[in-house]
């Protein structure tokens, strides 16, 4: 990859027009994928790649630039270049940078995937998608995949930090089709993690499989969600990723620090009903979000977001931090060295609250369960939502009712936080990826099982009764 000297000539031409801070960041990535489609191989791939990304930051404007490899040439004509974006005398230069800082701890491999017999994961699959076609004939597509990522890099900045790191991140997923009378139901589960084979070695991948068929049919089967204002209980786990989006993006610096935020400037202030707490955990060992350092090498956190409804932090990576007075917390992410990096989730999620859900459900009347979304969208400036759920319910006095399909949840996240009035104590995460700014990268997303007391409901059902 880069050597330390070629790093430190590169930053120092980086630091040559007054730039007041440069890093270079070298990445190699692995990357394997096995899909079986229908219980048969449909591929099997390995590739690897990686390349060099270089970015000087002046005051509050930054420039940034990459390349693919790590040729000496084209390196120092990048740092060039980027340079030329500002002006001015050199104020820092480099001579040498702190030893070498190896990241561990957090995210560790018992069994390396490389160590793994191709036949075991093939097996596994096939089993998986085995259960899928024998739970019902109208399922008609079914796909078992396990994809692996691994990413060495190394970070060398103007502050003479030099660390390196390895990311792994390994998902296998579930996803079936069924089709009937004219209707089509697709279905998706997945679970992952940043340990090594052991974890896989554990997790029932068929029980994963049966949950998604079934799932499936029943969505499949069901009538059309009806419309309105109603409360709804939101499930644990994957219900979570309305915070994530509706919630968790208006929180990071990246829009908090533009004031393209509906939470911009609200720090201290009540965001939430009382009783929510919601954090953003990058420690937790070996979860699918989290991680040893961020992409810039600094340390993970775990991070309050909201206390008792009043918003304690942001997501903050240094160069918004800038513009914030606020120090970074360990949450500067990017996919890639293609791109920038700028604050992110991690595992982000609403804790625990004292109801039980038997209480939520014997609370409810009349309303909807969604267990979880299957997509959406979110304007961060106004926290405007619209979400789709891949499953829900009918609640009739205090009971899971009638499934129904095609409900969505349409409103704003910084009003749904004041309407959530009972959280249950049944806390769980969920894997997914997000996409921003600075690529697609792996996330949890969780809560315990909530309600919303009054929020509009989309469906083409006609209305709740």
């Amino acid at each position: 990859m880069v050597t330390s000297n070629l790093a430190k000539k590169l930053i120092n031409i980086c630091l040559s027009t007054g730039g007041d801070f440069a890093e270079i960041y070298s990445q190699k990535n692995t990357t394997s994928s096995y899909s079986m489609e229908n219980e048969v191989l449909d591929q099997v791939i390995s590739s690897q790649g990686g390349g060099v990304g270089i970015r000087i930051i002046k005051g509050l404007e930054s420039v940034y630039g990459y390349i693919t490899g790590y040729n000496k040439n084209e390196l120092i004509d990048l740092a060039t270049t980027l340079s030329l974006r500002f002006s001015g005398e050199q104020i820092k230069t480099v001579d040498k940078f702190l030893p070498l800082k190896v990241a561990k701890g957090i995210c560790h491999q018992e069994i390396p995937y490389e160590n793994v017999d191709r036949k075991v994961i093939i097996d596994k699959l096939r089993a998986g998608s085995l259960i899928m076609k024998e739970y019902s004939s109208d399922i008609i597509r079914r796909i078992a995949a396990l994809s692996i990522n691994v990413i060495d890099y190394e970070v060398f900045n103007s502050d003479k930090k030099h660390i390196s790191n390895r990311k792994v991140n390994a998902r296998i997923m579930a996803n079936c089709v069924s089709s009937k009378n004219n209707k089509v139901q697709p279905t998706f589960n997945a679970k992952g993690t940043t340990a090594g084979w052991e974890f896989f070695e554990n997790f029932d991948f068929n029980k994963l499989c049966e949950k998604t068929a079934k799932t499936n049919i029943l969505m499949l089967n069901a009538k059309e969600c009806p419309s309105g204002r109603m409360p709804v209980i939101i499930g644990n786990g994957f219900g979570g990723v309305l915070f994530h989006e509706a919630c968790g993006h208006p929180l990071e610096a990246s829009a908090v620090s533009k004031n393209l935020s509906c939470f911009s400037g609200k720090l201290g202030e009540a965001i939430a009903s009382p009783i929510v707490n919601a954090f953003d955990d990058a420690t937790i060992p070996n979860a699918w979000g989290s991680f040893n350092v961020d992409d810039e090498g600094h340390s993970p956190h775990k991070t309050q977001l909201i206390k008792n409804g009043i918003c304690m932090d942001y997501l903050i990576d240094p160069f918004n931090g800038k513009r914030m007075n606020s120090k970074e917390n360990g949450t500067s992410r990017r996919q890639s060295f293609r791109f920038e990096p700028t604050s992110r989730m991690s595992n982000t999620y609403i804790d625990n609250g004292t109801s039980t859900v038997e209480e939520i459900f014997k609370a409810t009347k009349l309303g909807l369960y969604l267990v979880s979304f299957n997509g959406g969208s979110v304007d961060p400036s106004t926290g405007e939502f619209n979400f789709g759920a891949s499953e829900a319910y009918i609640v009739r006095d205090g009971k899971i009712a009638e499934p129904v399909r095609g409900a969505t949840l349409i409103g704003k996240g910084n009003e749904i936080l004041f309407n959530i009035d009972m959280i249950a104590n049944d806390l769980d995460l969920a894997d997914g990826m997000c996409g921003a700014a600075s690529g697609s990268i792996p996330v949890q997303v969780g809560q315990p099982t909530l309600r919303i007391k009054d929020i509009t409901v989309g469906g083409a059902g006609g209305k709740l009764e």
